[in-house]
Order: C-alpha cells, then structure tokens, then sequence
C-alpha cells in the first residue's frame, strides 16, 4: 500500500509540474484584432553622453568628455525630431593659459544641430546622433572656425 501512495504522489507532482510549464490556453497573449503584429512607435534619436547614458533635450552636455574644458549649458531646444534636432545655448571653453588647470572658461553662444541619427551600438533598438554642428553667431573661442561638426561617440 505505500509503495502505492509513493507512486500517486509522484505521479501527481510530475502532472502538476508540467501543467504549470505548460499553462492554459487562457493564459496566452491574445493577438490582436485581425491577428496583426502590433506597431510601435519609434522612439526620438537621444543624444548618448559620456557616461553612455542617452539624453533627450538635455539642458547641458559635456563635449570635451576627457578632462570637461568645453561644455554646453543653458541649452534650449527648439527641436527633437527623428532626423534632427536643434537648440540654443552656451558653449564654455576653457582658454587652457597658461595652462588648463589655470586656464579660465569663457561662455560664447552657440548653436546646435544634432543629426545622422544611426542605430546605437549598445542598444541597436534606438536611435542615437551621430554628428553634432555648433555655429558659433558671434564670437567664438582663439582656433575655432565659425562653424565645427563633431562626430558624436557609439
């Protein structure tokens, strides 16, 4: 007789253990209507910084990720778009004299456009800007031309 119940009750932990891998019809995903994949939305192309983390219309951004002698700050964008974006701000840059830890930042205002929005190698499901332009309006920092396109990192 209790060979009889060791076996029952190995019989009944194998049969529920296979109902659970297996689940209940009504246990399933329903699919759609019509039996269509759902569609999702793309996501807007984020802007990966430094520390590999994306960002959406930040409102600073650091450009010389190394040592941080050239930033943006007080970013404001008009735009964050799946092709482009662009913003209005102010870019510091550190004058390095005589030397960069002596050195002394001065602001200049500037313009950004990000593009060429590629999938990102760490997340290849998103988008990321792969090229950054900044106009600089007015003045602008001793060796910069007017206008300077900066690929952005993967």
């Amino acid at each position: 007789m209790r060979r009889h119940t060791v076996r029952t009750a190995i019989t009944l932990c194998a049969a529920t253990a296979l109902a659970a891998g297996l689940g209940t019809a009504s246990a399933a995903p329903k699919a759609p209507p019509g039996g269509a994949q759902e569609v999702r939305r793309p996501t807007r192309p984020v802007l990966v910084d430094c520390l590999w983390h994306p960002k959406t219309r930040p409102n600073a951004f650091v450009l010389a990720c190394g040592d941080g002698n050239s930033r943006l700050y007080s970013l404001r964008w008009s735009q964050w778009g799946s092709r482009a974006a662009t913003a209005r701000g102010l870019n510091a840059v550190n004058d390095c004299k005589p030397y960069c830890a002596a050195g002394r930042f001065h602001s200049y205002r500037v313009l950004v456009r990000l593009d060429h929005p590629q999938p990102w190698k760490k997340h290849p499901q998103r988008q990321h800007y792969t090229r950054m332009t900044l106009v600089f309006p007015d003045g602008r920092p001793d060796g910069y031309d007017r206008v300077v396109s900066y690929p952005l990192w993967d």
